[in-house]
């Protein structure tokens, strides 16, 4: 069961603070859009049943990027292209989320051999 983050919960203004300075000052980067999406990610992220939120047939959370694009393939698993399309989102937020917050997860993924190309980070 879901409970969504009011608007102005101080989790959200906290990260939203939070990400605008480091996009700004860090980066260099002070897009409002992007700094606003990164925010509303980290607070949506903090439910870990939106991190997994992918189910496969089975009623499985889906944890890994290649069960996840298995998931999303309309020949094969996916019921739409709703659902392909949805499924490629979460892919693109929860890679963002991990390489962000867990840059050691990538370097996992590496040193495990679930990496094939280099161009090719997750």
């Amino acid at each position: 069961m879901r409970t969504e983050v009011p608007p102005r919960h101080p989790l959200r203004q906290l990260f939203g603070a939070l990400t605008e300075k480091s996009f700004t000052e860090h980066l260099g980067w002070p897009d409002l859009n992007v700094t606003s999406y990164v925010s509303n990610l980290l607070v949506e992220f903090t439910h870990t049943d939106q991190l997994y939120k992918i189910r496969n047939q089975q009623d499985k959370p889906v944890d890994t990027v290649v069960d996840l694009l298995f998931e999303s393939e309309v020949l094969l698993k996916a019921q739409s292209m709703d659902r392909e399309r949805d499924v490629h989102q979460h892919i693109g937020d929860f890679t963002l989320f991990m390489a962000g917050l867990f840059p050691e997860y990538l370097r996992r993924l590496k040193t495990a051999g679930l990496i094939y190309h280099k161009d090719f980070l997750v």
